[in-house]
């Protein structure tokens, strides 16, 4: 059975960092365009940076670049995300996944790991 499993999250302060890590159970991993993906309490969950299968391309929603940063280690079927500069308006839960969702197990969401920024 084919895993995403999100670590990393926690409690930290406005202006804080946190670095997230997706670990994949299968070397199928770096064939898939990867993404990390976030929903707070009460909105749909939304892509908020992408990375190529390489990892040579990325791109970010407006509302985290320049202080979130995508990358991945093939080698060790991981995705990483480095948020830095975090908001309150970061807190939400952050999974990751295949863009589109659901490409490596149909319908399949990790449990994800939260993240809460206090101001």
């Amino acid at each position: 059975q084919v895993q995403l499993v999100e670590s990393g999250g926690g409690l930290v302060q406005a202006g804080g960092s946190l670095r997230l890590a997706c670990a994949a159970s299968t070397r199928t991993f770096a064939i898939y365009e990867m993404a990390w993906y976030r929903q707070a309490p009460g909105n749909q969950r939304e892509l908020i940076a992408r990375i190529s299968n390489g990892g040579s391309r990325t791109n970010y929603a407006d509302s985290v670049r320049g202080r979130f940063t995508i990358s991945r280690d093939n080698a060790k079927t991981t995705l990483y995300l480095q948020m830095n500069g975090l908001k309150p308006e970061d807190t939400a839960a952050y999974y990751c996944n295949t863009v589109p969702p659901g490409l490596m197990v149909r319908n399949y969401w990790g449990q994800g790991t939260q993240v809460t920024v206090s101001s």
